[in-house]
């Protein structure tokens, strides 16, 4: 039985670029690095991997949503950082409040809170 996510590993053409860009949401760099040709980044229980394909060509593939403490508290983060997401943090029907971004790869990320149910 599947527990939970481990890693995700993502093809990216420029390695000093993509370093920079995960470690602005708080990943450390735990292998590897901005010249190495494979680095592994974690924060709390998630890995995120990248490995260097200078002739990667990105299509979309999907998304990967990381939940966290505080959507808005991580939106202003990134955003004070100069990072631009797809959204400003909004409530979902399907009960997550989320926000998007892309990596410079073209790699779509979520970053997701569940919302306390409601009382009716």
């Amino acid at each position: 039985m599947i527990q939970r996510l481990s890693a995700i590993t993502f093809a990216v053409r420029d390695m000093p670029a993509a370093v920079s860009f995960y470690s602005t949401f708080g990943f450390n760099v735990v292998y590897g690095g901005p010249e190495a040709a494979f680095t592994s980044l974690h924060m709390g229980e998630a890995y995120v991997n990248l490995t260097l394909q200078p002739d990667y060509t990105p299509l979309w593939w999907g998304r990967v949503i990381f939940h966290v403490d505080d959507v808005d508290a991580l939106y202003h983060t990134i955003t004070s950082q100069g990072l631009t997401p797809a959204n400003p943090p909004r409530d979902a029907p399907w009960g997550e409040r989320f926000f998007h971004i892309v990596d410079p790869d073209g790699n779509e990320l979520s970053f997701a809170k569940p919302l306390a149910p409601s009382v009716c």
